[in-house]
Formats: structure tokens, sequence, C-alpha cells
């Protein structure tokens, strides 16, 4: 009794020393309870044979239903394949991208040079996604800039994103040009936190910039690197369904369909909302369970984690 009125003591007077503070969060709380929180609710259709007219809680019970008959469906093992491999071409590829980069433009010494590099990779993430979907598919038309490049040299051109077997490189490239500048910024910041006595010390031993960065360098952006890797394992299996929505084309669906594409189709255009939420929320487990794994071995491996 007397720990939980100490507690609630230590509570009250946080509160009264950061009350500014605890106001500012208010809005970000609000945020998450209304758009994240209150909407899990309606994970329920995933369970219910839903019908718009007999609302959420008056629709049919049927249980797992809708999970049998994805899991037993014809396109179960092909959207499930391709969203981990695209997740995992993306990770491979795309996740190191912008630590080299960070590397590189940290080794620079002429000031003017590195804000340009910066500049430049950087621009792609602030231009809209479509106008990003319009450029690929004018470059990679069969009379897009790639084949002429391509024709230049002797092959044939083609029609790059009607061709099955090209979706999943284009697709991780064109992340990789998109994102690597904007991802870099995070691990620049952590670059400056590491103390410049180290490179100092490591000068007057002898030490090339080679062996700079890999014995201090990179070990001070470990915990970074571990923690923005943690959360793009909990994100592994979200594929970005909005470039692939603007990509694809039936042609394609083969290598380019994924969960997210799979559940717009089935939730917004054919309106099976049961049927797409289940689809859904067996996407979420999985990211959930793909988190607290990378978590808890982060933890064991590098003593860096999320919680």
């Amino acid at each position: 009794m007397a720990n939980r009125q100490s507690f609630r003591s230590r509570l009250v007077r946080d509160f009264v020393l950061n009350k500014y503070l605890y106001i500012m969060m208010l809005p970000v709380i609000a945020y998450y309870l209304v758009f994240h929180y209150a909407p899990m609710y309606g994970a329920l259709i995933a369970f219910k044979d839903y019908s718009p007219m007999k609302g959420i809680l008056g629709s049919d019970w049927v249980g797992l239903k809708h999970f049998h008959d994805f899991f037993g469906s014809f396109y179960f093992w092909r959207i499930l394949k391709n969203t981990i491999l695209i997740s995992l071409y993306t990770l491979v590829f795309e996740f190191p991208a912008p630590i080299i980069l960070a590397l590189l433009i940290n080794e620079v010494r002429k000031k003017k040079f590195k804000r340009v590099v910066q500049t430049i990779t950087y621009m792609p993430y602030f231009i809209s996604l479509v106008v990003i979907c319009g450029i690929i598919t004018d470059f990679t038309n069969a009379d897009g800039l790639i084949n002429r490049l391509f024709m230049f040299l002797g092959y044939d051109g083609q029609a790059m994103l009607q061709k099955p077997d090209l979706f999943r490189p284009i697709y991780v490239l064109s992340e990789i040009w998109q994102r690597i500048g904007w991802e870099s910024i995070i691990y620049i910041a952590a670059l400056m936190s590491i103390d410049l006595e180290q490179y100092e010390a490591a000068r007057i031993d002898g030490a090339s910039r080679l062996k700079q960065m890999l014995y201090i360098t990179l070990p001070g952006l470990l915990p970074t690197i571990m923690i923005m890797f943690i959360l793009r394992m909990g994100n592994l299996l979200n594929v970005g369904f909005e470039k692939i929505i603007l990509l694809y084309n039936p042609v394609t669906y083969e290598t380019a369909d994924v969960i997210s594409s799979f559940v717009y189709r089935k939730g917004l255009l054919e309106f099976g909302w049961s049927y797409s939420s289940a689809v859904g929320l067996f996407n979420s487990v999985i990211n959930l369970v793909l988190l607290i794994t990378a978590n808890a071995i982060s933890r064991r491996v590098s003593q860096n984690s999320l919680w």
C-alpha cells in the first residue's frame, strides 16, 4: 500500500513539474487513440459475415471461416510468396543503402559537395508517389529512357513492367532511389554523436580511415542500425500497396500481387469486407510476431532493443 502511494505521489509530482510536456503529448495520444486503437474494434468483422445494414455487432458470427477460406484458396501461397520475396529483397538491398550513403557522406571533407549530394538524394522522397510511379512507368516503357539506353547498347527494347520477372527488381531499385537519402538522415545524425576524440586517438596510433570506419564509426552506429532493423522487421510484410497498385497489372499479378494489394482488391473493389479483414489481421499478427522475435534476438545478441 505504501509503495502504491509513493508511486502515486511521484507521478503527481512529476506531472506538476512537467505539466507543459504532458499537455504537448495530448494531441499525439489522441491521434493514436482515435486512428490506431479505436479502429481495432473493427477487426471483429474478420470473424463475422459483415453486412453494413446489420452493423458490426449485428452481423452473423462465422468464427474462423474467412481464415480457412483464405488459407485454402489458390491465391494464398502466391501472395504469401510474393510478399515475403519483395520484403526480403527490399530488406537485403534497400536497408543497407542509406547506411552506406551515410558512411560515404561522413568521409567527405568538402562541405559544399556534401550538401549537394544530400540535397540530390533527399529529393525523390518528397516527390508525390503518383509522380514517382509515372516516372518509373515512362522510363520502363518500350520507348522509354532505360530501353533507349539498352537499344543503344544493342539490346531489344521491351515494356519492362509487362514482364513478371522484372517487376521485383524494378520495385526494389525504385525503393532505393526514392528512400536512400531520406533514411540516411537518421544515420548521419547518429554519426554526429560519436566522440571525435576517438578518431584523434586512432590517427595518433596510425589507424587508416578504413580502420577508423570499421572500429569506431560502425560500432558507434550499431545501436541505431539495430533499432531501425527491429522496426523494419515489424513492418516486413507491409509492402507498400500504393506503389504496387500503381505499377502492377493483371499480367504481373504472378510476381507482383502481395497481401496488401490483395486486401485492397477484395475489400474495396469486390466488397469482401470480412474476408479482406481476415487477411489483413493475419498479416498484422505475423508482423507482430516478427517484431517481438527480432527485438528478443537483438537484445540477446547486441544488448540493443526497443523494450
